[in-house]
């Protein structure tokens, strides 16, 4: 691994990938930061459930799995009406229906009433067309991002927590593909945290096992039997 001051890098195969970004998850854990509770910085506890579903991971690969949840990171996010589950069709008919009130209140000389219910109108339709355009553009943005950006740049995640980005590198002989991650954590002091509980990993742990997603289907299937448990601790596993 390489530090600098713009992160924590290593090159190598999709294993050495793989482990990195599990170190890097290790030591925020270790660090506090994904418990609330903890000194740590309530506000990095959402930015590191977002970093440990974007890093890596060992049944996955780049250019089909990072790239798709690059894209979806890197997403606009949802404006009002979506967040209220309302699509632009939904919030044209309900200001179709203020601003039908708001000619009734001024038929009943109630000018007050129709003002409200004509400022409820517009503000409808402005939400109307934001949810539209966002979606729009959302969508020109994932086909643009994993059809072109991807050939163009690293597979990149950013939040106030963690700036990371991975690519593909030179093959390198017989040791297949090769590949770049490079992880920054973008809180000074909590870098310093990570940097030390990193030098301390790689003096304690001498093999780091890689975590890999577990298939309980088989013995889900044969009666009686019951799925394996999943470990604690992918990194507790040391040779003596």
């Amino acid at each position: 691994m390489e530090e600098s001051i713009s992160g924590f890098k290593v090159r190598g195969d999709w294993g050495d990938i793989v482990e990195h970004g599990e170190r890097i998850t290790r030591a925020l854990r270790d660090a506090g930061v994904h418990d609330p509770e903890s000194s740590a910085d309530a506000r990095f506890t959402r930015a590191f459930e977002e970093w440990e579903e974007w890093r890596p991971k060992a049944h996955e690969t780049l250019e089909t799995d990072v790239s798709e949840k690059t894209a979806d990171q890197a997403s606009v996010e949802e404006g009002k009406g979506e967040k209220a589950g309302k699509n632009p069709d939904e919030d044209i008919k309900t200001a179709g229906e203020k601003l039908s009130e708001s000619y009734e209140r001024l038929e009943e000389d109630d000018a007050g009433a129709a003002m409200d219910n004509w400022k409820e109108s517009i503000d409808y339709v402005a939400r109307a067309a934001d949810s539209a355009g966002r979606k729009a553009l959302r969508r020109v943005e994932d086909t643009v991002y994993q059809n072109v950006m991807t050939q163009l740049a690293p597979y990149y995640f950013d939040n106030e927590l963690i700036s990371a980005n991975v690519q593909q590198a030179a093959r390198n002989g017989d040791n297949g593909e090769q590949f770049v991650f490079e992880v920054n954590v973008n809180d000074d002091v909590l870098k310093d945290d990570v940097s030390e509980l990193l030098s301390e990993y790689e003096d304690e742990i001498d093999r780091w096992h890689v975590g890999v997603e577990k298939d309980t289907d088989a013995a889900e299937a044969i009666e009686g039997a019951e799925p394996p448990p999943e470990p604690e601790d992918n990194s507790k596993s040391t040779t003596n």
